[in-house]
């Protein structure tokens, strides 16, 4: 809390420079960061189960345990589709190489044949060489490994001190009830908006990626995880995911099979994204796009991939601790997101 006799352009100089320090800590220490980012986030898509085994009487350790269980398989499951796809695609992949060549070509015959220049197009990428550079600038198997192992550990041990934390910060001084409940209200809207979003991306990469097996789509499964993954990012993650299969069905089918995919993405946005943006949007959740596009852009820069999967909860817990301040909720007004808040907390 800063001198109420400093002049308001001085506390925004210190408040500036502080926030400026902070940051460039967090980009110091991205490594230890997203691991405490990643497990809060899958300590909050927990509490929801938590609490229905508390009010069943299941202790707090075995809930945890059989949730950390649960999470273990998903994650090995997850992990070993995406393993066997990669396996078979890279098995596979002079096949795909030839059939690269193959639709270039295509490509300089049709132009040849309406009188255009061909020395334009570029000759056909080196499928191989393509992937060793995407597999150099990706975290080796044991630094993963390593990496998840850290994630667990920390997301186990939260779990186990979720339930009792509210209980700790009702006893800190100068924290009024009221105010507590008020946080509380705004945690659990940030709750319900990363297990929505969870669940829907859970269902937008099962129906992707069986579209896709059921059109005969090179590495289906794989392309479906990618979706799961990816659409956490606003706006551009399903772009993003959608790309390899609409190059892996232009080379398995040809323009038809490209514009298939298309389809196929463009009418899951419909029926998949839809319902869950009317189901924020009854509840006023209506973040600007720019603060959405900049938080990626942001996160993306401050903690890599995991900043941008996460953007928007963590962008939440941002704007939930600027709307907790008494001096810094004018931001909030500003940016245009506090009634967000204002009205979960009179709703809820």
């Amino acid at each position: 809390m800063l001198p109420e006799e400093w002049p308001s352009g001085s506390r925004a100089l210190v408040l500036a420079g502080f926030f400026f320090l902070v940051i460039i800590g967090l980009k110091f220490c991205a490594y230890v960061v997203t691991i405490i980012v990643i497990s809060l986030i899958l300590t909050l898509i927990a509490c929801p189960a938590m609490d229905r085994m508390r009010k069943k009487g299941i202790p707090d350790i075995a809930s945890v345990t059989i949730l950390t269980l649960v999470a273990i398989a998903a994650v090995l499951v997850l992990i070993g589709i995406s393993l066997y796809s990669f396996g078979v695609l890279m098995h596979d992949l002079p096949l795909y190489q030839a059939e690269l060549n193959q639709r270039m070509a295509q490509i300089s015959g049709m132009l040849a044949g309406h009188g255009l220049p061909t020395g334009a197009i570029p000759p056909s990428p080196d499928l191989g060489s393509l992937v060793g550079l995407i597999l150099s600038s990706v975290m080796n198997l044991s630094d993963l490994l390593l990496y998840l192992f850290f994630i667990g550990v920390a997301t186990f041990f939260m779990m186990l001190e979720a339930p009792h934390l509210a209980d700790r910060l009702t006893r800190l001084p100068g924290v009024p009830p009221e105010k507590m409940a008020r946080l509380s209200r705004m945690s659990g809207y940030m709750i319900d908006f990363v297990v929505v979003r969870t669940e829907t991306n859970l269902i937008h990469g099962i129906l992707f990626g069986g579209s896709l097996y059921a059109m005969g789509v090179h590495a289906a499964m794989l392309w479906g995880v990618l979706t799961f993954v990816l659409a956490y990012i606003p706006f551009i993650g399903l772009i993003i995911a959608a790309i390899p299969a609409i190059f892996f069905a232009w080379l398995q089918f040809g323009l038809w099979g490209a514009a298939a995919v298309i389809a196929i993405v463009c009418i899951l946005n419909l029926v998949v994204e839809n319902p869950v943006f009317s189901y924020f949007a009854a509840r006023k959740f209506e973040i600007p796009a720019l603060i959405v596009i900049l938080s990626v852009i942001f996160w993306g820069w401050l903690l890599g991939i995991a900043g941008m999967v996460f953007a928007v909860p963590l962008t939440l817990m941002v704007l939930i601790t600027i709307q907790y301040s008494d001096d810094l909720a004018w931001v909030n007004t500003l940016l245009g997101v506090d009634r967000i808040f204002g009205e979960s907390t009179e709703n809820t």
